[in-house]
C-alpha cells in the first residue's frame, strides 16, 4: 500500500461540491504525480462506472473508481469534505472520498490490497480516524495501515473472520509475502466450517450461511458487501463465510462448507459463476449494495426462507440474466428479462448467418439460393461454388434462430433444466411454420412448465436424477403435445397473416412504418424498445428467401440505429463548446461506433441531457427511417453499418437517409443545447474569450 499512497494523494480541504468536481481534483493529484497520463480519458472511465451504480455508501463514504488504461499503477487518493458530496448514498452526501484507479491489467495482487481497504471503510473506528486526521501525511498512513486506527484491535476477533476489521495493514502483508487475501480467506472459511465437532447435533449447530459477493469493477463494493455480510453473521450468532468474486480472480468455496450451508446469499450486479454449486438450498438474491446497507436483514431473509423449506429459490427463481437490483421485481420487468435472454444469445446466429448468406449473393448473385449442395459440387477455382459455401453456412446458422431465442427464454426463465424443452419446443415452431412467434410462445410455456415442475416436493433419492432425466423428459413432452396440438396452429395462422401484411406494405404504409421503427431505435439507445424493432426487423430475414418488403425494414432499422452517435459525434465537432471535454472525447469515439451500427454510443450524451438528446435523437431515427423505405433500400445483412453498404440495394440514396437524419439530429441538439439558460459557471457556457466557463473551472460533467 505504501506506494499507492502518499500525502500529494490526500485532499483533507477538498472544496468540490459535486462528485465529477471532486473525481477531477482528485484525478488532478494522481495526473501530477505521472499516476495517470489522460486526465479527460480518466474521468471518462470513472463516470462510465459511476454510470453503472452509484458509488456512494451509508456511513458518509464515496469510493468512485474505475479500471483504466490511462492508469500506469494502481493509485488511491483521498479527499475529505465538510460540506459533504452526494455520491447516491442513501443516507445523505459523503465527506470521505477515496478515488480508486485501477490499470487495465492491474495485478492480483495490488487489486488484493485494495480489496483489503474496501473492507476497512466497514470499520468505524477506521473512518473515524481519517474524519479526525490533522494532517496529509498522517491520513495516508492511517490508509497504508502505518498508523492503526485508535481502538482498532485485532484481539478477541474471531478466527473465521476474512479478514479482521480495523487492520488496514493485512492487505499490505498479504501482497508481501505472497499470499493474497483470497487465499487467506478460503483457509479460514475451511478453519470456520470445520470447527463444529463432529459429534454436535443438529440443534447445538450454529445456523450457516455461504455468500457470494460481486460487482461490476471487482474491487470495492465486492469486499465491502462481504465485510458487512461477515460483521452482521457475528452479531446474529450465524456462522457465515464468503465468497468473493473480485477482479484479483476468486477461489471457489470448499464444496464441503457448501454441502453444510442452510442457507445462501447472492449479493451481486454481474453473474454469479459456478452458479450450479448452490443449488438446491434457500437463496437470497440481491444487488451488491444490498449485501452492504442492509445484510442483517438478508440473513433473517435466509433463515426465514430455511424454516418454510423454500429450497427451489436456488435454480429455480436465480436466472443467468444479469441482476441490477433487488428481488420484488414485477412481472412485466420479469417478462423482459426473460425475453431479452432469448434475443441476447440468439443475435450472434442472426449476425453470423445474415452476414454469410449476404455474402454469398453479393459474390453469387440472386440466383445462389438455387445453387445444389456444397457436398455434391464444389469447385475450389469457381466464385460461385465459394459464395454457394456462405449461403449454406449462413442458412444452417439461420435454422438455429427460433430453437435459440426458445431455448434461452426458458433457460432465462428456470436456468439449466430449461434448455432441453426451450429448444424442442422452438424446433417444433419451424416445424409447423409458427416461425418466431412459435419460438417466443415455446420459450415462455418451456420455462413455466420447468418452474411448475421444480415446485414438487420430490423425495431426497430421486433429486439427483431430475435434472437429467425426470425434468427434461416430462416438459419436453408436454411442450411438445401443447405445440402440435393445442396452440401450435393458430400461432402458424398469426404468423402468416404478419408475414402477408409485410409483404404487402406499399407507399404510405412502409413510410410510416419505417419512421415508427425509427422512432423505437433512437428511444432507449439499444434498451428494451430498441431491440424490440431490431428483433423484428431480424426476424423477416432470418428466412433462405426473405421478401423484399422484410429487406426494406432491416435497411430502415440498421440506418436509424446509426444516427445518434454519428450526430452526437458530429454535433460535438461542429459545436464543441456546448459539450464538456469529457463528452467531446466520447464524441470522437461515436463516429467509429455509429458507422458499426452500434447506438449505444449515444448514451453518455443522453444520459448527461436526456431531454434534448433523446428527442433529437428521434427526430432524426424517424426520418432516416422514412426515407429509408421512400427510397426502396434493401439489406441481407442484419448487422454491419458501413461496412456491408456494398450489401444494401440503392446504397447511395441509403446514405444520404442516413446523413438526412443525422444532420437534423445535430442541429436540434446544437439548438436546442444553445437555447438552454446560461450562468456564469454553468458546464459549456461559452465565456468571452473563446473557453467555456467549465473549462475555467475545470470540472466536466459526466456523461
Amino acid at each position: 500500500m505504501s506506494d499507492m499512497i502518499t500525502a500529494d494523494l490526500v485532499d483533507l480541504d477538498l472544496s468540490a461540491d459535486t462528485k465529477e468536481a471532486a473525481a477531477h481534483a482528485l484525478a488532478e493529484r494522481m495526473v501530477a504525480l505521472g499516476r495517470v497520463t489522460d486526465l479527460d480519458g480518466f474521468l471518462a472511465d470513472v463516470a462510465a462506472r459511476e454510470a453503472q451504480m452509484p458509488t456512494g455508501l451509508d456511513g458518509g463514504i464515496g469510493i468512485p473508481h474505475c479500471r483504466s488504461a490511462h492508469v500506469t499503477e494502481p493509485t488511491l487518493a483521498f479527499g475529505r469534505s465538510a460540506d459533504g458530496i452526494d455520491f447516491g448514498a442513501p443516507d445523505g452526501p459523503a465527506d470521505l472520498i477515496f478515488l480508486i484507479a485501477a490499470p487495465a491489467g492491474a495485478d492480483d495482487a495490488h487489486l488484493t490490497i485494495l480489496s483489503s481497504l474496501a473492507r476497512q471503510l466497514m470499520n468505524t473506528e477506521f473512518t473515524d480516524a481519517l474524519r479526525s486526521a490533522g494532517d496529509a501525511e498522517g491520513a495516508a498512513a492511517l490508509i497504508r495501515g502505518d498508523a492503526p486506527a485508535q481502538g482498532a484491535s485485532t484481539e478477541g476477533a474471531p478466527e473465521n473472520t476474512a479478514a479482521t476489521p480495523g487492520a488496514a495493514s493485512a492487505g499490505a502483508a498479504a501482497g508481501s509475502s505472497g499470499t493474497t487475501a483470497p487465499e487467506k480467506e478460503t483457509a479460514a472459511q475451511t478453519e470456520s466450517a470445520s470447527a463444529t465437532p463432529a459429534a454436535a447435533t443438529a440443534a447445538d449447530q450454529p445456523f450457516r450461511i455461504v455468500a457470494v459477493t460481486s460487482c461490476p469493477t471487482g474491487i470495492a463494493h465486492t469486499y465491502m458487501a462481504a465485510e458487512s455480510l461477515e460483521n452482521a453473521g457475528r452479531d446474529a450468532g450465524v456462522e457465515l463465510v464468503v465468497e468473493t468474486q473480485g477482479s484479483a480472480g476468486f477461489t471457489r468455496l470448499d464444496p464441503d462448507v457448501i454441502a453444510a450451508a442452510d442457507g445462501v446469499i447472492f449479493a451481486h450486479d454481474v453473474p454469479v459463476r459456478d452458479k450450479d454449486r448452490f443449488a438446491g438450498k434457500p437463496t437470497v438474491d440481491v444487488g451488491v449494495k444490498a449485501g452492504i446497507n442492509r445484510p442483517a436483514e438478508l440473513i433473517t431473509e435466509v433463515r426465514g426462507k430455511a424454516e418454510r423449506g423454500e429450497v427451489t429459490a436456488a435454480s429455480g427463481a436465480a436466472t443467468p440474466v444479469e441482476r441490477s437490483g433487488d428481488t420484488g421485481e414485477g412481472y412485466g420487468t420479469l417478462l423482459r428479462k426473460w425475453l431479452m435472454s432469448g434475443v441476447s444469445y440468439m443475435v450472434p446466429f442472426v449476425a453470423a448467418g445474415g452476414l454469410l448468406i449476404a455474402l454469398g449473393f453479393a459474390i453469387g448473385g440472386y440466383t445462389v439460393n438455387k445453387a445444389p449442395s456444397v457436398m455434391d459440387h464444389f469447385v475450389w477455382t469457381q466464385s460461385g461454388s465459394w459464395a454457394a459455401l456462405l449461403f449454406q453456412i449462413g442458412g444452417v446458422a439461420f435454422a438455429f434462430l427460433v430453437p435459440v431465442l426458445a431455448g434461452y427464454i426458458a433457460y432465462g426463465m428456470a436456468d439449466r433444466p430449461g434448455l432441453v424443452p426451450g429448444f424442442v419446443g422452438g424446433s417444433i415452431s419451424l416445424t409447423i411454420n409458427a416461425g418466431f412467434l412459435g419460438g417466443l410462445a415455446a420459450g415462455l410455456i418451456a420455462g413455466g412448465v420447468v418452474l411448475g415442475i421444480q415446485k414438487v416436493k420430490i423425495p431426497a433419492a430421486l433429486r439427483g436424477i431430475m435434472p437429467v432425466v425426470v425434468i427434461p423428459l416430462i416438459s419436453s413432452a408436454i411442450v411438445g403435445f401443447l405445440m402440435f396440438v393445442v396452440i401450435g396452429k393458430p400461432i402458424a395462422s398469426a404468423q402468416k397473416g404478419m408475414t402477408d401484411w409485410l409483404n404487402g406494405l406499399t407507399g404510405s404504409n412502409a413510410i410510416l412504418l419505417g419512421a415508427l421503427l425509427g422512432l423505437m431505435m433512437c428511444f432507449d439507445l439499444g434498451g428494451p424498445v430498441n431491440k424490440v424493432a431490431y428483433t423484428f426487423a431480424t426476424a423477416g430475414i432470418a428466412v433462405a428467401s426473405p421478401s423484399d418488403s422484410a429487406m426494406k425494414i432491416m435497411a430502415a432499422v440498421m440506418a436509424a440505429g446509426m444516427v445518434p452517435p454519428l450526430a452526437m459525434a458530429l454535433a460535438t465537432t461542429v459545436r464543441g463548446k456546448l459539450f464538456t471535454a469529457t463528452e467531446r472525447e466520447n464524441g470522437k469515439a461515436a463516429w467509429v461506433l455509429g458507422a458499426s451500427f452500434i447506438s449505444e454510443g449515444a448514451i453518455p450524451f443522453a444520459a448527461a441531457d436526456p431531454l434534448r438528446v433523446i428527442p433529437s435523437s428521434m427526430v432524426g431515427g424517424a426520418i432516416t427511417g422514412a426515407l429509408s423505405m421512400t427510397f426502396g433500400a434493401t439489406l441481407r445483412a442484419p448487422h454491419g453499418g458501413i461496412f456491408v453498404v456494398p450489401l444494401i440495394g440503392n446504397p447511395f440514396l441509403y446514405l444520404i437517409a442516413i446523413a438526412a437524419g443525422v444532420g437534423v439530429t445535430a442541429a436540434l441538439v446544437v439548438v436546442l443545447k444553445s437555447l438552454r439558460k446560461q450562468t456564469p459557471g454553468t458546464p459549456g457556457t461559452a465565456s468571452t474569450d473563446g473557453t467555456s466557463a467549465a473549462s475555467q473551472k475545470k470540472q466536466p460533467i459526466a456523461a
